[in-house]
């Protein structure tokens, strides 16, 4: 058995393993056993097959998607006197030359690769000729078309590792569930054709550091504050944006708040993201707000926050996200923003990621038409304006993904473009094309189990680190904890007992409820309790009770915030089953009555609505750019029809609609010039603007 206390001192100079580090080397190093491992971000992967690739006779190749992870990696290791070097396209032909020559003479321990090398045939040539002692495939997670990051150029890895049967196979990612995990022993052909079945070792979930929470956030200005507030606590952090648009109005917000932060996203230069990721690491800027684009390979040790200002797409997501926080073992504050109207971007995500069948047969039929003839060249706006069955431009993309690996057709980026040359295949047939069309179907249905699961995080009242690491199957965790919202009122927490004023809302509040005990869920109390003259409030007759408009002084988030709070102190039940319906508890009567009290976290912006002056206009401060977006709309509309904007709408019900944007029609009715016919000409696509608008 080798000394891998002795190997980790001499190289890396560490007095002791992390949690699972030593079990997953020795399966490698004295057993000779693949090893599928799954530790987070910050359990110490890297050195998983770092310290092997020193032991064992010949190279060590590391699949690594991210030239920045590689260069910083290799550069550490270079550091420690180790033999490591990276291949990838950063490098010019003279480097890349050079060191394929040293490869072949056994110069390095450690080669880093991008999964694209391979699709080079003279590179795969060359690999033939080197002993490879282990195949290192990390963020391993990204092979698997179930997984929240699949890269199709990951499939070739199958391939590459047969190729090498006696090499050890080390699959590593920080986030994958039982399903995930199968997929990537199937994709890697770990247990097939000779070789044994992998080594599962799942370790390191539980991160007991992190201080967790979900606030419920009814509004931009609401998120603003809580994103304020951690930054003040907290300092160092990260703040994750669902779009690029809205990671550069977060970004604009934070700035015109004087503070330093940068941005990060994929619609920016690469120089430039290089820079950002480069100086958050070496600690340069202390805050980013980013996509989800920013995330391997950030390997900072002082994060204090993660804060999510959009609900994210999946558990794998959110958990490998908020793991770059803490990663000193120093308690960090982990909070996600939710609001409902958030999880519209999810899912038209989910519409791009997994277009219909209809679609991808509609862009078949469109793609035989204009290509029987020859290869035509079209940016990807012109092909989806050729399809009746979406607009989405991402589902296009996928669906001529689909038709691509289906063997239909072929095809060719345009460099610097957003456009395709499109050839048919000369002896393609259709029926792979159902193959592909299932998986599809499996993999929409897999995606909204993803979401769903974590909108059912969001509304758990179960301890959220044991509903995480169930869901990552990783057994043995407590019921309970001391660091989530849900087990504790966490010390962050602006927690007090209510003053006069707030104790009437209250009673207001649990009296409706009372009122109507197990009828109605959060959304229609709220509503009955402001008055909404929605359709389904004046259908199930709430606008006769006695608590409609008991509270219509306030807005619908504001009251919603206080309601959760209540539900949090057990003053509420809340049924189970698909409708969930609220009661009073007994223990609400009481604080109704004022014959106990309770502490609850109050929002910490006034929940009153804005009033209109004379002119009819919010004082609320129009959104300059939903502002604008709507006069365009109008603007075009007007010239469609050939008369003045103004017969179309006024600017003021523009900028009434821009300062207090509304939820439903009858909220829009409610605006200065806007009536019922106006709504029932342009509700729909004033609603939508502003739905696109928040999203």
């Amino acid at each position: 058995m080798t000394d891998l206390n002795h190997a980790i001192r001499e190289h890396f100079g560490f007095e002791a393993f992390l949690e699972g580090q030593e079990e997953a080397i020795a399966e490698v190093v004295d057993k000779n056993r693949d090893v599928l491992l799954i530790m987070p971000t910050g359990s110490g992967k890297s050195l998983c097959y770092q310290l092997p690739a020193l032991l064992l006779d010949g190279i060590t190749l590391v699949i690594s998607p991210l030239i920045a992870l590689m260069k910083d990696q290799v550069d550490a290791l270079v550091a420690r006197r180790l033999k490591a070097t990276f291949i990838n396209s950063s490098l010019s032909q003279d480097e890349m030359s050079e060191r394929f020559t040293d490869i072949k003479a056994g110069r390095y321990d450690l080669v880093y690769i991008a999964p694209e090398r391979f699709r080079n045939q003279g590179f795969r040539r060359l690999l033939g000729t080197m002993q490879v002692a282990m195949i290192a495939v990390d963020e391993a997670h990204c092979i698997s078309q179930w997984g929240h990051d699949f890269r199709p150029d990951y499939l070739r890895m199958q391939q590459v590792i047969a190729d090498f049967p006696a090499a050890r196979v080390m699959a590593m990612t920080a986030t994958a569930t039982p399903e995930v995990r199968e997929d990537i022993e199937k994709n890697l052909g770990l247990g097939k054709d000779g070789r044994d079945p992998a080594s599962v070792f799942v370790f390191g979930f539980a991160r007991p550091n992190l201080k967790i929470k979900v606030t419920r956030a009814g509004s931009h200005r609401m998120k603003l504050d809580h994103v304020l507030a951690a930054i003040k606590r907290y300092h160092t952090g990260i703040i994750y944006c669902s779009t690029r648009k809205q990671v550069e109005k977060v970004y604009q917000l934070l700035k015109n708040n004087e503070l330093d932060v940068g941005r990060y996203h994929g619609g920016l230069a690469d120089t430039e993201r290089d820079t950002m990721q480069h100086d958050f690491i070496t600690k340069v800027i202390p805050i980013v707000v980013a996509t989800n684009a920013f995330g391997m390979g950030i390997d900072r040790d002082d994060v204090r926050f993660i804060i999510h200002w959009d609900v994210p797409g999946s558990m794998e997501a959110y958990y490998q996200e908020i793991g770059r926080a803490g990663r000193d073992g120093e308690d960090a504050w982990c909070e996600l923003l939710y609001n409902y109207a958030d999880v519209r971007t999810q899912e038209f995500f989910m519409e791009g990621a997994n277009p219909t069948r209809k679609t991808v047969e509609e862009l078949w039929k469109v793609i035989k038409e204009a290509c029987k003839d020859g290869a035509q060249t079209l940016p990807i706006a012109e092909w989806t304006l050729a399809i009746d069955s979406t607009k989405n431009e991402m589902a296009v993309q996928t669906a001529m993904y689909t038709l691509e690996r289906a063997g239909l057709i072929t095809r060719r980026n345009e460099p610097g473009k957003r456009s395709s040359s499109i050839a048919l295949e000369s002896e393609s047939t259709t029926s792979a094309l159902t193959e592909q069309l299932e998986r599809l179907e499996q993999k929409r249905g897999r995606d909204r189990a993803r979401l769903d699961r974590v909108l059912d995080y969001v509304d758990t009242r179960r301890c959220r680190h044991s509903s995480i690491l169930e869901y990552f199957g990783e057994p043995g965790m407590a019921a309970a904890c001391e660091v989530c919202d849900n087990c504790v009122r966490l010390s962050d927490q602006a927690v007090r007992e209510p003053s006069g004023e707030e104790w009437v809302i209250i009673q207001k509040i649990l009296s409706g409820l009372g009122r109507h005990t197990f009828r109605f869920g959060r959304a229609r109390i709220c509503q009955m309790l402001v008055g909404s003259r929605a359709r389904q409030v004046l259908d199930t007759g709430l606008d006769q009770s006695k608590s409609y408009g008991q509270l219509a002084g306030y807005t619908e988030p504001f009251i919603r915030q206080v309601l959760d709070e209540l539900i949090r102190e057990r003053c509420v039940e809340v049924s189970t089953g698909d409708y969930p319906v609220l009661g009073l508890s007994d223990h609400g009567k009481e604080v109704m009555w004022q014959r106990q009290t309770v502490a609850i976290e109050w929002p910490p912006t006034p929940g009153t609505r804005a009033r209109s002056n004379k002119s009819g206009i919010a004082e609320a401060p129009a959104d300059p750019v939903l502002f604008d977006a709507l006069k365009q709309w109008r603007n075009q509309l007007a010239r469609a029809r050939g008369i003045p904007p103004y017969l179309v709408l006024a600017d003021k019900s523009l900028r009434a609609i821009a300062a207090n944007p509304p939820a439903d029609p009858e909220a829009l009715a409610e605006i200065w010039g806007i009536g019922p016919s106006k709504v029932k000409q342009f509700g729909e696509a004033l609603l939508l603007l502003v739905q696109e608008h928040e999203a």
